[in-house]
């Protein structure tokens, strides 16, 4: 009931977008670190890709790799426009998730009640 391919996918969703998250936080917090390489994270292709081939979404984690823009001055290469548009669209994305969630598991609490 919980592990359907909506949900898995949603779960999935969730924990690539917190991971997302917190590599942003480091990002931004790294922006004066010398030396410090801006982290991205991805997940939609896997995603995409295990939910096309009807593989478990559940089996899809989030990978991070290294940004190879180039570097500032003090070999930093974290954009600060960049890290800020990426963090309104990954918490709207989040947010978005959540309610789907939300309202999956609303749906199927009211058919355990009877309503």
């Amino acid at each position: 009931m919980f592990d359907d391919l909506s949900s898995s996918a949603l779960r999935v969703s969730v924990a690539g977008l917190a991971a997302r998250q917190n590599a942003i936080a480091d990002n931004i917090a790294n922006i004066e670190t010398p030396g410090y390489k801006a982290r991205k994270v991805n997940f939609e292709d896997a995603l995409r890709g295990a939910v096309e081939r009807g593989d478990s979404p559940s089996s899809v984690a989030p990978s991070t790799d290294t940004s190879l823009e180039p570097t500032r001055l003090n070999g930093s290469n974290v954009n600060l426009d960049e890290e800020t548009l990426s963090h309104i669209d990954t918490t709207m994305r989040y947010q978005l998730t959540l309610r789907a969630l939300d309202s999956k598991y609303g749906m199927l609490r009211d058919a355990i009640k009877g309503a």
